[in-house]
């Protein structure tokens, strides 16, 4: 097989990432998710041009989950990034998220998900920090900010670990190593 000189991965790999920029510009249009559908965005958190809280950076080093369901504010998507305010621990947090920063993307209420490797100047990290990654391309912690409320909006929970949500009372530590966790252990029952 000869080189592929016309870099069809990179192609592949930018294609998608406007699927998920178009699936946030959809949602502005129409003014709020339509039907069911929500979206978990997981990004590295010291990925260049990424904004995020120095409190949520220092407590997610390498990636966090984040969810736009019913609460969320001032989301914009732009040719590059997007825009939007969350609470974590019941405090407004803006965050700015190049679309080459998110990891994975999911949209739990149909089924589809996509998820991107890091590019590969990141992938030791030496420069952001970062740890090793985990056989999927991605770093093996994972932080998430999850909504509740029943407006179009902007509201979000801060979480240790996929699994285990955290309260406002709750500062225990964020275990280490890469975990397989299920979608459905997130969604209330």
């Amino acid at each position: 097989m000869s080189q592929d000189l016309m870099n069809y991965e990179q192609m592949r790999s930018l294609a998608l990432r406007g699927v998920v920029r178009d699936a946030i510009r959809r949602v502005i249009r129409e003014d709020g998710l339509p039907g069911a559908h929500h979206f978990y965005i997981t990004f590295l958190t010291r990925y260049p041009g990424a904004e995020i809280d120095d409190s949520l950076a220092e407590k997610y080093p390498e990636e966090i989950t984040i969810v736009l369901e019913h609460q969320f504010w001032d989301l914009a998507a732009n040719a590059d990034d997007f825009e939007v305010t969350l609470k974590f621990g019941g405090i407004p947090k803006y965050l700015r998220v190049p679309y080459h920063a998110i990891t994975r993307f999911h949209d739990p209420s149909v089924g589809f998900s996509l998820a991107f490797d890091t590019p590969p100047e990141l992938e030791t990290g030496p420069v952001l920090g970062l740890a090793p990654t985990t056989s999927l391309g991605v770093p093996a912690q994972t932080g998430l900010a999850s909504n509740a409320g029943p407006t179009f909006g902007k509201a979000a929970k801060s979480a240790q670990t996929p699994s285990e949500p955290i309260t406002e009372d709750d500062d225990a530590p964020v275990e280490e190593g890469p975990k397989v966790v299920s979608l459905d252990s997130f969604r209330k029952k």
